[in-house]
């Protein structure tokens, strides 16, 4: 089985990240993982380099810094669920550098966080702080936005997400590969249906479709080890088209809960190409996205 061992969800005490929260718990109670619950605070920004920070000044940030860890403590008691118990942390800094920097100085396996973004065109970004921690990070991250789907139950007895059908996107690359893992592990653990999709880029002649389909079934399905098939449903499917639409398409037409995505490296390339799939699937499609780097 994959290993998580700890996952991070960094909070601004917001309704999207307490969301998010319900899912960092879940996968913290299912892997057995430490959970921790980060809040940044921002520092005061002075123009003059010369100019002194007041006493004042440095008294209300420390006060500023008690309260938010009153307010972690809060949130995680309140939150709590069975015997998992969050480890709070409050940082001061420029908040998508604090949550990276508390990721790698604590070797976080997985970052879970709410985003603020829209769903649909008229809204260009996932919101700034998400985005720049999905495109940077060492470790997988989970994007969760509103609205939220009816298979999370935050402050319901027992589990409070059901993760029944995740959805993976393949692309047969090192990447893909890679972000397999984490689709096959999630759906055992869940004991979920998992849709193996891979979109071809240019849609087959009629006459060579049907054959074509065949191929791209047959290398998902070998993809997956024999042991794992007899712990979760697995079912490949093959299409054709520009890659977003369809992914977006077929995880409203199968009502998934979750979509897992492969990122590729993060050159300048990269970061550019970053926004013509997996962004676009993030932002438009209807359910939370685990993205996973190479």
């Amino acid at each position: 089985m994959l290993k998580i061992g700890r996952i991070l969800c960094p909070t601004d005490f917001s309704d999207f990240s307490e969301r998010a929260y319900d899912y960092g718990l879940s996968l913290a109670r299912h892997y057995k993982a430490e959970l921790y619950l980060l809040h940044v605070v921002r520092p005061v920004i002075i123009g003059y380099p010369e100019y002194a920070i007041p006493d004042s000044v440095n008294e209300f940030y420390g006060e500023l810094r008690e309260h938010a860890e009153e307010q972690l403590r809060e949130f995680a008691k309140v939150h709590a669920e069975g015997d998992v118990q969050a480890i709070v942390a409050v940082e001061e800094g420029v908040v998508t550098e604090s949550i990276l920097d508390f990721a790698r100085e604590n070797a976080i396996d997985m970052i879970v966080m709410g985003t603020h973004g829209r769903r649909g065109f008229q809204r260009l970004t996932l919101g700034s702080v998400t985005e720049r921690v999905l495109r940077r990070a060492g470790c997988p991250v989970l994007a969760v936005r509103r609205p939220a789907h009816d298979f999370v139950a935050p402050g319901s007895k027992g589990e409070p997400v059901h993760l029944r059908k995740i959805l993976f996107c393949s692309d047969f690359s090192d990447c893909s590969e890679k972000a397999l893992r984490y689709g096959l592990s999630l759906a055992t653990e869940y004991q979920s249906e998992l849709l193996l999709v891979h979109v071809l880029e240019h849609v087959p002649p009629v006459e060579r479709r049907e054959t074509e389909y065949a191929r791209v079934i047959h290398l998902l399905e070998s993809k997956v080890p024999e042991e794992v098939r007899s712990r979760c449903k697995i079912r490949p499917i093959a299409r054709s088209g520009k890659a977003y639409e369809e992914i977006v398409n077929l995880a409203e037409d199968e009502q998934a809960d979750l979509i897992v995505v492969g990122v590729r490296g993060r050159n300048g390339l990269d970061l550019a190409l970053f926004g013509s799939t997996t962004h676009r699937v993030l932002q438009l499609g209807p359910c939370p996205v685990l993205a996973i780097h190479a």
